[in-house]
Formats: C-alpha cells, structure tokens, sequence
C-alpha cells in the first residue's frame, strides 16, 4: 500500500516530496504578492482565545484510522508542515479540507511516516496547520501563541477523541516531525498533565525535526529523554545538519537535546554510515528506495544536532528556496529519511521492552 501511495502522489507532486509541494506553493506565493486584492488577511487566533476544534467523530478528518485493529500498540502520528499560503493576504492557517496540505499529508505518511506502520495500529488526523515562512517570521513568543492557538485546538481534541473512542487503553508511540513534531510536545506537556495516568501508557515519543530541551524536561517530569535504546516512556529528539553547518533553524531551540539514531548515544560518540540499518530516500526516477551505508550519525553536544558527514550535501540539503528559513547544511527534509530503518527497529524494540514490562 505504502509504495502504491507515493507512486499516485509523486505523479501529483513531482521528485521533491511534501516539502517540495510546500515550496512550489511558495513560489507561487512570491509571483502572487505582486497582485493586487482587496481581501484583508485574517490573522488566525493565539492561544487563550475561543477556538473551536475541528470534529474529530468525522472520519474524514483522519488521514488515517484503522478499519480493523491488528496490532497491541497504536501509533498516533502528525505530519510536519505541508500548507502553505497562496499568496501575502490569504490566511496563514489552512483550513481542515485544504487539498494541499491533505496532499502533503499522504505524502509524509507515506514516505516517511510508514517507518512506524510496524509498531502498531496507524492513528493520524488532519489539523489545521500554519505557513511556515509567515510562522516564522513571527518572535519565538508570537510564534508558540499561533502554536498554541488553532493548531493546539485540533491536535488536543483530535488525541483526546482517539483516547476515549478508539484508543481502548493500548500503549501508544507517539510520532511527529516539524510543526507535527511540536503539536506532539503539547500532547506530553499539556494533555498528559490535564489526563493524569495516560502518560503511563506512552511507549515513546519520537519528536522530529523539532527541538526538546532540558528546561521542558524538567518542568514535565511525566516524560524523559531517552538515554539508550531500550528505555520507555521517553522522548527521542533531533534535528539533523551537516558539518559545515553554522546557522539556526527554526525549529531549534537553546538548550535543546539529541539522541543518536544510530548507536542511540546521546554523549557524542559517533555512529558510522556502515553501522546505518538503512535510509529510505527518493532515487533520481522519483521512487524511494533503501540505500545502505548513506548517513552516518554524530551528536553536536554543544548544539543539541545530529551531525551528519557522509551525505552528499548538494543532494540532499533542504533546498535554495528555503534558505530564508532553513540555512546551508540543513537537512531537515531528512531527518526521517536518513534513520529510516534504524527508527524502524527502534519503534519495534521499544514496544518490545515495554510489553516485556507491562505483561498483558
């Protein structure tokens, strides 16, 4: 099913993926600022105002949801930014029936997300998502208020929905990258406060291309970060980047923590590409294929990175047209792609170890 769905979406979107549907949207964006309209843009709202969420009981609202249960774990999953504005005066928070970021959506489930589709019973809404570059161009105080405002709405009554209706109090791993990656922390940090004990069910939580600090570790002490392989109910965060790379992402954050997804080390020693179970990138025909020996996997303790050195940069670095938000060296359109079946086997030997606890 997986390579079925990229084949129709690749035909859709073309060789660059979901970001590169995001980035086409961009561009589109920039030849459309020089138009002229008479629609005012309508800020969406911060959080602490009247948001409704969106409706969670409609199946079409769900990317995914299984038919039928097969597996004892689930895994809920959020797909990273894939909406992006048409132009300057359009909303810069997409609707829930937006076809783009449906698109993209599919897209990151697909080629990416399906790392996951072995540890368990696939779990996957739509929400409403913000435009990146508009995001971003927001104070890291604005910005978590827009984070926390339609997008917190939809991702906590979506979780809460599939906890009381579809969850049946199996274990769950949590999974997020980007934008999707930081509606995940506020599942940890929020949910799991108000909802006291379903914390307890959590097998891991993999956040993505999106930074977690110490400092958030400390005031939520109902998840750690991981520290190995095997533990459970932890957290496994980073973002990667090249060596030469010397800028500041905008889903970084000071004080932020990393795991190596390789050796699942977190105090620097370095993983080789040959010690790599295999990564899951797009070949030059368009499909995604595995290729062994392509990433190897260092973590920057400084920084809180993933370093990788053996990647060809040119190939494989978030492209020109990003540079206004991703600098050289980038490689977050591969965070995933890169570990791909190292995340794999880990989502495995952690549902693994948690069962092997918690005998049902």
């Amino acid at each position: 099913m997986k390579k079925i769905i990229i084949g129709l979406i690749v035909i859709i979107l073309g060789a660059g993926g979901y970001y590169a549907y995001t980035t086409m949207n961009n561009k589109e964006a920039t030849k459309q600022e020089t138009r002229k309209t008479s629609i005012k843009q309508v800020e969406p709202k911060k959080a602490g105002e009247t948001i409704k969420a969106s409706d969670y009981s409609n199946s079409d609202n769900w990317l995914a949801k299984p038919t039928e249960i097969t597996s004892q774990a689930d895994v809920f999953m959020l797909y990273p930014t894939a909406y992006a504005q048409k132009n300057k005066n359009s909303s810069p928070i997409a609707k829930i029936s937006n076809a783009t970021m449906r698109a993209g959506a599919q897209v990151f489930l697909a080629s990416q997300g399906s790392a996951f589709e072995t540890s368990g019973n696939i779990f996957a809404p739509y929400y409403r998502q913000l435009d990146a570059n508009w995001l971003y161009s927001k104070s890291k105080t604005e910005q978590n208020e827009y984070f926390d405002g339609v997008p917190k709405a939809d991702v906590y009554a979506a979780f809460d929905y599939y906890i009381k209706h579809e969850n049946n109090n199996r274990p769950f791993i949590l999974v997020g990258h980007t934008q999707g990656a930081r509606m995940i922390k506020t599942i940890m940090y929020d949910y799991f406060k108000n909802n006291p004990g379903v914390s307890d069910r959590m097998i891991a939580a993999y956040v993505l291309g999106q930074s977690v600090t110490q400092q958030e570790m400390n005031d939520n002490p109902q998840v750690k970060f991981a520290t190995g392989p095997d533990d459970t109910g932890v957290v496994v965060s980073y973002n990667t980047v090249a060596p030469n790379f010397s800028g500041e992402l905008p889903t970084w954050d000071d004080g932020a923590l990393a795991i190596n997804p390789i050796n699942w080390k977190t105090d620097g020693t370095p993983a080789t590409a040959e010690e790599n179970l295999g990564s899951y990138v797009r070949s030059k025909s368009g499909d995604y294929t595995k290729v062994m020996s392509l990433a190897d996997a260092t973590v920057d303790t400084t920084r809180g990175l993933v370093v990788s050195s053996t990647v060809d940069q040119a190939e494989y670095e978030m492209p020109e047209s990003t540079r206004k938000l991703y600098p050289v060296g980038s490689y977050l359109n591969n965070d995933i792609s890169f570990y791909y079946y190292n995340l794999q086997q880990n989502a495995e030997n952690r549902e693994a170890q948690y069962f092997a606890a918690h005998p049902q």
